[in-house]
């Protein structure tokens, strides 16, 4: 291992979540599990699952987490019952397990986890990757969520609403859809052209401001597609930001 490569196993919590785990998973798999010092079957699990590990040749990173330490971030993962393994992928949850398992199962469940072609055509960034990775695997959704992105940013924004609405349960690409919808509106306000503004730059705080002061004063569609836009930006800030912990009440009351 080199003197900047990441542990390929360490402890976690509350402090070191985002960085370790989240962030991380930009650059290669992580699995969690989430465990605590009273359960015999994390006891179990452990050993097994830090020997696959260590088989993967850090091609996957192994996180800790004690959930009695750390019960805020096991409510927002869900972990609902020990061992919780869970694997994050682009800062997102792509597969998981509860309980104890053999090492033969622990290992198919890292394998899955190395990247797939169209996993690999996602990190090479370009719309022509990216529609190859969709071709490979249609149900890829940050593939979608990139090629819909890129899209609207060469100004495709009619092809990024075909994109992103194949997969209008994801609230990411919903978002997208609906931002590309205003991008089309030829009746948008300078009030709305501002939100384009702030969605284009990045500046996901700005946007939510926006699009939920934007919310009372229209009707129908264009109400929809403000909220949906709104919803888009909490996602991309997280949970805890303090735009999303102050917009989501903001926003009931803007709806209701």
């Amino acid at each position: 291992m080199s003197p900047t490569a990441p542990a390929v196993r360490m402890a976690v919590d509350s402090s070191t979540f985002s960085e370790e785990v989240l962030q991380r998973s930009h650059e290669v798999p992580v699995v969690v599990d989430f465990w605590a010092s009273w359960c015999g079957p994390c006891r179990q699990l452990g050993p097994i699952l830090e020997a696959a590990v260590d088989e993967m040749a850090g091609s996957v990173l192994l996180r800790t987490l004690d959930v009695d330490a750390n019960q805020g971030l096991a409510q927002r993962f869900q972990v609902r019952g020990i061992p919780a393994v869970k694997a994050f992928r682009g800062g997102e949850v792509v597969a998981e397990f509860v309980g104890a398992q053999p090492a033969t199962a622990v290992r198919a469940f890292l394998s899955g986890l190395l990247p797939s072609p169209a996993d690999r055509l996602v990190d090479l960034g370009d719309e022509a990757s990216l529609r190859e990775a969709l071709r490979l695997d249609p149900s890829h959704l940050l593939a979608r969520r990139a090629l819909a992105r890129a899209l609207i940013a060469n100004g495709g924004c009619a092809e990024a609403v075909e994109v992103a609405s194949q997969a209008p349960q994801d609230l990411i690409c919903d978002g997208l859809a609906a931002w590309a919808e205003l991008c089309q509106d030829q009746d948008r306000d300078q009030a709305e052209a501002s939100l384009l503004v702030a969605l284009a730059s990045d500046k996901m705080d700005q946007a939510v401001a926006l699009s939920i002061s934007l919310i009372p004063a229209r009707q129908g569609v264009q109400r929809g597609r403000l909220r949906r836009i709104s919803v888009y930006c909490f996602e991309q800030l997280g949970p805890e930001h303090p735009a999303v912990v102050d917009g989501r009440s903001r926003l009931a009351a803007a709806l209701y």
